[in-house]
């Protein structure tokens, strides 16, 4: 039986997003003719770690990630993370709106 540490056992989906976001980086690489080792120096780490961070893998530290970017030119992208927050707005304005609801109330005390 092999072991897994917690850093390896992800949802599904969480590291498909990765692989595909690994995906997503080694394409910016090789559109813009950047070398494996080019792309090392530029986010100052091994090639092994850049080849790591293509395939998409969890070991890998989101400040790598943020140094790869940056050395692509799309370090803004990190800005783009948790934006569409969908269900938080949802649930901040359901607050809103509650509250708004019990403020009405407590004005119409004598309706």
């Amino acid at each position: 039986m092999t072991k897994y540490s917690k850093s390896t056992m992800l949802p599904r989906k969480v590291k498909a997003n990765l692989q595909t976001m690994g995906e997503q980086i080694k394409l910016a690489r090789k559109r813009r003719g950047i070398s494996l080792a080019m792309m090392a120096d530029r986010a100052q780490c091994s090639q092994l770690t850049v080849m790591r961070a293509e395939q998409g893998l969890p070991t890998v530290s989101i400040g790598v990630y943020a140094r790869i970017l940056f050395g692509l030119g799309l370090a803004d992208d990190l800005l783009l993370i948790a934006q569409k927050d969908e269900v938080g707005n949802a649930i901040t304005n359901a607050r809103i709106i509650q509250k708004n609801q019990r403020k009405e109330d407590d004005y119409n005390v004598f309706d």
